[in-house]
């Protein structure tokens, strides 16, 4: 098993980073292979729309940074994907990274009952982190990311939100969300 881990936050030591490396960690420790990238690392644009994807070649076109990410992507049984809440949003980041994942999408998608170039089957694991303590704001971002990413045949996905972690390092006094994130790197691991 490969797990994939993408950072978005702009922070070395974020909370949902934290939230990723507890389930990174734990998985590791089950043996487990994993890669992390931290997105804001890396030198990279969102998609230009230029269709070579769909006309000339069966991957992205760009060569930057994010060309081994999105090759790593389609190796990987499970992606975890963790970004902060910025603006009601994820973070750009993490949007650019996730706009670059149309080069996955087959020329013919709009009408192939296997639209995609990634192998079905893969998990998703997404962290969320934000500021805010109400839990009812931004809570249509998971349902938005993951009915399209159910498309792209992620066939098992997981939501691991935490609210009201502003601070650096917040994270830490919610053992709940840590223990959550442990249990599902057990649970994807181990099926």
């Amino acid at each position: 098993m490969k797990i994939v881990c993408l950072l978005g936050s702009p922070r070395a030591k974020s909370n949902s980073s934290a939230i990723a490396q507890r389930f990174i960690d734990t998985a590791e420790e089950l043996g487990v292979q994993t890669k992390t990238y931290r997105l804001n690392e890396l030198k990279y644009r969102g998609c230009q729309a230029c269709m070579g994807c769909k006309t000339k070649l069966d991957k992205c076109a760009l060569k930057d940074d994010l060309a081994e990410v999105l090759e790593a992507v389609q190796e990987c049984d499970v992606l975890v994907m963790a970004s902060p809440v910025y603006f009601g949003e994820i973070s750009s980041q993490m949007k650019g990274a996730i706009d670059r994942f149309y080069s996955f999408l087959k020329p013919d998608y709009l009408t192939n009952p296997n639209p995609v170039r990634l192998s079905a089957g893969k998990k998703l694991v997404f962290a969320l982190t934000q500021g805010n303590p109400d839990k009812e704001l931004f809570g249509d971002i998971f349902p938005r990311y993951d009915y399209f990413l159910k498309w792209y045949g992620f066939a098992e996905s997981h939501l691991i939100r935490a609210c009201g972690v502003r601070d650096s390092g917040a994270i830490e006094t919610h053992g709940d969300i840590l223990a959550e994130a442990e249990e599902i790197a057990r649970n994807v691991c181990s099926n």
